[in-house]
Order: C-alpha cells, then sequence, then structure tokens
C-alpha cells in the first residue's frame, strides 16, 4: 500500500510538472510571466534577441511568487520579471538561498527590445540589492493606470489623478515614490488621455499634449464599486495597487474600488474591453498594441480605455542563482 502512495505521490508530481511547461524541449527551466503579462510578452522577444527559440528551453508560466519558489527548489533555472526595483520577491530569494543573481543583457540584446518592443535600456546598479556586486545591464517601461471609459466617468477621472499624485504619500509600497506629479505623464506618449485626468494635469501646469478620449461613462451612472486588476501575487502589481485601491477609497466619496489579483498587463487590457474592469495596471508597451490592435491585440482593438497616469518605471530583472552556473542568456541554449 504505502508503494502505491508513493508511487502515485510520484505520478502526480510528474504531471504537475508537465502540465506546468507550456511548451519547449531545452533542458533549461524558465520561468517567462503569467499567460497575458507584459513580462511575458518582453520575455520571449528578449529570448528571441539572444538567439534563444521556443524549443530552446522549457517555458513556465508562473506568476512571480510561483517562479522565485520555482528558484529556490530548484524546480526553475531562470526567471522573468518585470518588477519594481528593488523587487520583494528578489529580496525574499536572496534571504532564502544566499546566492541570488541577476543575468545583464548585452548591447545587441538591448537593442533588440528597444527595436521590437520599445523599451529603453536601463541599468540596475550594484546599491539596488545587497548581493550584487557589479551593475546589471538589462531594459525598462513604465507601468501606468488606465481607465474603462465606459464606467470612469469625467469627474471620477479627476479624482483618482489628483488623489493618486496629491496623497502618494499614504501609500507605503516602495514604488509609489515615483507616484509624482513630475512623472505623471510618462508612458501616456501615444494613448488617449482621460478627460478628467487631463484637466487635473492641466490645472498642475502639465503639458497634456497627446489626444485626449471621449469617455462614455457618467457620473449619474457611476458605478458604487470598481474592480481594478493587478497582477500576480508575487509582483510589484498586487501589493501595490492594493494601497493605491485603498488610498482612493479614503478620499474619493462614493466609491469602492477593490484590486483584485489578474495575469497582468495584457490581462487586464482585455478584461477592460470586454468591461468587466473598471481599472487597470499596465505597461504602456501592451497598452499601445491594444489601442492599435497588434500583438496580442492584433485585430481586437481595445478602444475604450484611456490612461490616467503613471506609477513607476518598471524594470525588467532577469532572475536565477549561482547554482545554476548560468551567467548569460547564451547558457540557456
Amino acid at each position: 500500500m504505502k508503494k502505491s502512495i508513493v508511487f502515485l505521490m510520484s505520478i502526480g508530481f510528474l504531471a504537475t510538472m508537465i502540465l506546468a511547461a507550456c511548451g519547449g524541449g531545452g533542458d533549461s527551466r524558465v520561468a517567462i510571466g503569467p499567460a497575458g503579462s507584459g513580462t511575458q510578452a518582453a520575455a520571449t522577444v528578449i529570448l528571441e534577441g539572444a538567439g534563444i527559440e521556443e524549443g530552446d528551453y522549457d517555458a513556465y508560466e508562473e506568476g512571480f511568487g510561483n517562479a522565485r519558489d520555482g528558484l529556490q527548489d530548484g524546480n526553475i533555472d531562470v526567471s522573468f520579471g518585470l518588477l519594481g526595483l528593488p523587487a520583494g520577491s528578489v529580496n525574499d530569494l536572496q534571504a532564502n538561498t544566499g546566492d541570488a543573481k541577476l543575468i545583464s543583457l548585452t548591447d545587441d540584446e538591448i537593442q533588440y527590445a528597444q527595436d521590437q518592443l520599445g523599451y529603453l535600456p536601463y541599468t540596475i546598479s550594484a546599491d539596488a540589492y545587497d548581493f550584487l556586486e557589479e551593475d546589471v545591464q538589462t531594459v525598462t517601461a513604465y507601468a501606468i493606470l488606465v481607465g474603462n471609459t465606459n464606467t470612469i466617468d469625467h469627474e471620477l477621472g479627476y479624482e483618482l489623478a489628483r488623489v493618486s499624485v496629491e496623497h502618494a504619500d499614504e501609500n507605503t509600497h516602495a514604488q509609489s515614490d515615483h507616484m509624482t506629479l513630475e512623472n505623471a505623464l510618462s508612458g501616456a506618449e501615444g494613448l488617449p488621455i482621460h478627460p478628467g485626468a487631463a484637466e487635473y494635469y492641466e490645472e498642475q501646469g502639465l503639458d497634456v499634449s497627446g489626444d485626449v478620449a471621449e469617455v462614455a461613462a457618467s457620473e449619474a451612472d457611476r458605478p458604487d464599486e470598481l474592480i481594478l486588476g493587478t497582477g500576480s501575487s508575487g509582483g510589484t502589481y498586487y501589493p501595490l495597487g492594493g494601497e493605491m485601491a485603498t488610498v482612493w477609497n479614503n478620499h474619493i466619496d462614493g466609491v469602492n474600488v477593490t484590486s483584485t489579483e489578474t495575469g497582468a498587463s495584457v490581462e487586464n487590457l482585455a478584461s477592460i474591453g470586454r468591461d468587466e474592469q473598471d481599472l487597470g495596471m499596465t505597461v504602456h508597451v501592451p497598452a499601445l498594441n491594444a489601442f492599435n490592435g497588434e500583438e496580442d491585440f492584433e485585430g481586437a482593438a481595445v478602444d475604450n480605455f484611456a490612461f490616467i497616469g503613471h506609477i513607476y518605471p518598471e524594470v525588467m530583472q532577469i532572475i536565477t542563482r549561482e547554482a545554476t552556473e548560468i551567467e548569460s542568456l547564451e547558457d540557456l541554449k
């Protein structure tokens, strides 16, 4: 009986690992981010820029918390994460293993990501994490807040933008430091801006040069309950979004914003397009794709969302452990 139980448990574990992998036949096990996330979209392009094709590795569609656990347990070799800096999941990995490591991108890999994704070069300084001994070269994008123009009316858009900036000091998450008036329009280029947010920023002296969206929502029909799509529990969106919702609820009368765990950027934009979410956190690049009907949104452009404000710079962090002896993306071949 005991042998049968052990056998069944072994089969169950093997099945779980097979189901977790989403393709590929290489030896390296790479967490590319949740399905529908900006991380996954960027990770696949970055790997492609390094000459690494789908069959060169086993890809795992893990959230950042599960990816960290996989790295810690030795079940994953490398994890990609578009995260705030410093990232709690990276610090947790270091605390639990003592050998966390970040992989640098080459100049060619950075250029490829810039050309294909619109991401910008970024240097993670050696003092960003205690375990780093030198700077790490990577790419970054902007995390932004977008709103559903069918449910976020003019006045509510104004208040969401105003409270996000003027009460950012009540948000205890480290990334809230970036939610300033100076940064407010970062990531807005090429996107329609919510008219309420535009009004607030113009009152503060900012130059709103982009197109202003038309909203179908009205204050009279404003829903009492609003849903904010964030990301996976191990990433930055989920805890930061929870605090953002709390600050809004404390300062905007008549609404209650509830944050929910999602697959992040792409899923949030698609959910807004289906009127299943009112607000979403996303990287600016998939937002541009959604607006223009490209990449994940080819033939299915989302036309009912608008930019409300910048949140923080999202830095691609490619995480492994010293124990893997992986020094570069080339080593994944």
